[in-house]
This record gives structure tokens, C-alpha cells and sequence, in this order.
């Protein structure tokens, strides 16, 4: 990894600012969080650098095709980063997002199931506190050693809600406990977006954790 953008700096970004600081020691990484720098909490020697400022609207100001990007994204903050963008571009370009439910036979549909704020629908194949340094094996479970029961990240792209569609953002791991996507995962999801002629239920997702929101948008 040559280059990061952490998006907060609570609990969560500052234990990947350390981890991903001492893995990757010659990346430059910038910490975007508008209370918090947590730059004197990175190992010694990186290429560390802070930004106070509200981690979405940091992105969505800087985040733009053809301009100098990170190499990845580590979404840590506790709002659905991605739905958040997607929206916040679409409405910059015309468009006008509508925040929907998440259809209740979807929710049905998902284990162990959270309502978070906003309409945001968590789900996890885990109904237990993971531990922080998971390393997310293929198949089986660190916790339990059993095998998982499925790469959640499949499921919310399977889910069949017309006339909704479902779209999915991976959240790959960059180290164990840290996961992160490229910015061209964020444009391409944005892409998709855009081509759709109806509702959304946009996730994103791990192979255990995932987010979800539903919306439409009506073109300028």
C-alpha cells in the first residue's frame, strides 16, 4: 500500500492509523476527522499527516475523477460512508436522492439485524463482539472455528426486492481488523447507480459485516 485516507479518528481509525502505520510503514496516510488528531498516537517515522475536517465532506470535496487520490479508503466513521457519497455526488450533479426503508421482507431476510439511524440496516453473520485483530479466512470463523455461513457481501448482492435492486461496495481487509476499498470501487458504484432506472438498496460490505440503505433519485 502506497497511500490511505482514514475517515475518523474514534476508536476505530486511530487502531488503523497503528496497525496499518507499522505494516505499511513507507505509505502516506491522512487521518480526516473533524474533532479529533490522532498523528502524536502513529508509530515513529511514517508519512502521517491529519486533516480536521467532517471525514464525508472531506471526500466528496476531494474524491473526483482525474484528480490525485489515495490508493485506498478506510471508512471509519459511524455513518454509512459510501450510501453518504453516492448521494451527496448524485445530488451535486442534479439529481435528487430520496431516502427510502429498506423493505421489511429484506430485513427478514438477514442475520442478526441492527436499525441504525438514517434508515441504515446493519447486519452481521456474527452475534457476538468479533475480536479486533480478525484476519477474515475464507471460511471458517476465527471466533468459533466453525465455517462461516456465507460471504455476507454475496448475500446483500442477491437480495431479490423488485423492484429494487441491489448493489454492493466490497470492503476488502488491508491488515487484520482494517478494511478499506479503492476509490474506483466508490466511482464504479456510482456508475451503477446512475444507470439504474429504479429504487436502490445499496450496501457495503465484508465477508461478515455489512450496512445497508434504500433510496431513489429522479433524474435533473
Amino acid at each position: 500500500m502506497d497511500s490511505c485516507w482514514i475517515l475518523g479518528a474514534g476508536r476505530f481509525g486511530r487502531r488503523a492509523l497503528s496497525v496499518l502505520g507499522r505494516k505499511y510503514p513507507e505509505a502516506a496516510i491522512t487521518v480526516v476527522d473533524r474533532d479529533g488528531d490522532p498523528v502524536g498516537e502513529a508509530p515513529a517515522g511514517g508519512r502521517i499527516s491529519a486533516v480536521r475536517a467532517e471525514a464525508v465532506t472531506y471526500l466528496v470535496e476531494h474524491l473526483k475523477p482525474g484528480q490525485s487520490a489515495p490508493e485506498w479508503i478506510v471508512p471509519a466513521v459511524p455513518v454509512h460512508v459510501a450510501y453518504e457519497w453516492v448521494t451527496r455526488r448524485l445530488a451535486a450533479e442534479g439529481f435528487r436522492p430520496t431516502p427510502l426503508a429498506v423493505p421489511e421482507t429484506v430485513v427478514q431476510s438477514l442475520p442478526n439485524v441492527y436499525r441504525g439511524t438514517g434508515g441504515a440496516i446493519y447486519a452481521s453473520n456474527a452475534d457476538f463482539i468479533c475480536p479486533d485483530n480478525c484476519p477474515e479466512p475464507d471460511a471458517i470463523c476465527t471466533h468459533t472455528g466453525k465455517p462461516r455461513p456465507c460471504n455476507l457481501f454475496e448475500k446483500l448482492g442477491e437480495v431479490a426486492a423488485p423492484p429494487f435492486r441491489a448493489i454492493v461496495l466490497r470492503s476488502l481487509q488491508l491488515a487484520p481488523g482494517v478494511g478499506g476499498y479503492r476509490p474506483q470501487t466508490l466511482f464504479d458504484t456510482l456508475r451503477e447507480v446512475r444507470k439504474t432506472p429504479g429504487p436502490v438498496l445499496l450496501s457495503t460490505a465484508c465477508r461478515c459485516h455489512g450496512v445497508m440503505h434504500a433510496f431513489s433519485f429522479q433524474a435533473p
